[in-house]
């Protein structure tokens, strides 16, 4: 294999596979490469039904037809790969791997991905996808008249406690705090709403059920009681982690450490864009990220044809 590419894209979730499929399809050589398996946090959803085009799938299927079609075009993919170095500045871009391996590219896009902080309690990863989840646009739906909790007490928490209140039959918002975090308005909507209760000063100790989620243990901090609801669903919205670790004085990041990149997907560093879940922005779904690595690859594309002008 050449180890110089048009494009080396960092990440194989949906930003950028989705990059993947329209650079090779511009016929510019492109490697992947990626960390973990491929697919990123969209093989985490168990049931997709707000893909455009596609009537009900999983993410685990959608992944792997965004792989198929990338490789059908002639785009490179490593996984399972520990990246060690980046060298991002210069005409040629280069990055090392743990295995001793180098790689060089003419412009590189950043799809680290992020994930959701987690609670770290018993019960949680077993019960991801079967009753917990990050995201309320993505899996309210499938909890229609049945009670469920949010965990948090901040912006997001409770703007998706109140549109969970449109599935769900009672929604519980758990927090940790005497007060909220969140801006005044989305406190009082919140509040309004008939079907939200409030757990005040409380933290989830606990996820338990046979097969699905179906009870949620929960500590009163001040007292030390602990009580159980009786939860089929459980949305955490506690705060989002990039995977920029690794990016960190090498590119801009903002004080949420997503990497900054325009309208465009430009980073500050001239060939190198960005895309997905690990950028500045509000909403993080399949669709965005999709949108976004088709940005950052005719970007890229336009950035290389430049280039040899």
């Amino acid at each position: 294999m050449n180890d110089t590419f048009d494009v080396m894209i960092i990440g194989a979730g949906a930003a950028g596979l989705t990059a993947g499929i329209y650079t090779s399809r511009a016929r510019l050589s492109t490697l992947i490469l990626n960390e973990g398996a491929v697919g990123g946090q969209m093989v985490l959803t168990n049931e997709v039904a707000n893909y455009p085009g596609v009537e009900t799938t999983n993410g685990y299927v959608l992944a792997n037809t965004m792989k198929k079609q990338a490789k059908s075009f002639g785009c490179k993919i490593k996984s399972n790969v520990k990246i060690t170095k980046y060298n991002l500045k210069g005409d040629i871009k280069e990055v090392e791997l743990e295995d001793g391996r180098s790689f060089k590219a003419k412009s590189v896009i950043l799809t680290p991905g992020g994930r959701p902080r987690s609670l770290n309690i018993p019960g949680e990863d077993r019960f991801k996808g079967t009753g917990i989840s990050y995201c309320a646009t993505c899996d309210g739906d499938f909890f229609r008249d049945k009670e469920i909790a949010v965990i948090g007490g901040g912006n997001s928490a409770l703007e998706e406690a109140v549109t969970l209140t449109n599935f769900a039959s009672k929604v519980t918002v758990v927090h940790q705090f005497d007060h909220f975090q969140a801006f005044k308005h989305a406190v009082e909507e919140a509040k309004k709403n008939p079907k939200i209760e409030f757990l005040m000063e409380s933290e989830p100790r606990e996820f338990a059920g046979n097969g699905q989620l179906q009870n949620l243990t929960v500590e009163h901090l001040p007292s030390g009681e602990r009580k159980k609801l009786d939860v089929e669903g459980t949305f955490i919205f506690i705060g989002y982690l990039p995977n920029t670790e690794a990016l960190n004085g090498l590119v801009e990041l903002n004080e949420r450490n997503e990497i900054v990149a325009d309208r465009d997907m430009k980073t500050n560093i001239p060939g190198v864009f960005a895309a997905g879940d690990s950028i500045n922005k509000r909403y993080r779904q399949i669709t965005t990220a999709t949108a976004e690595g088709t940005i950052a690859a005719l970007s890229a594309g336009e950035y290389i044809r430049q280039t040899m002008e």
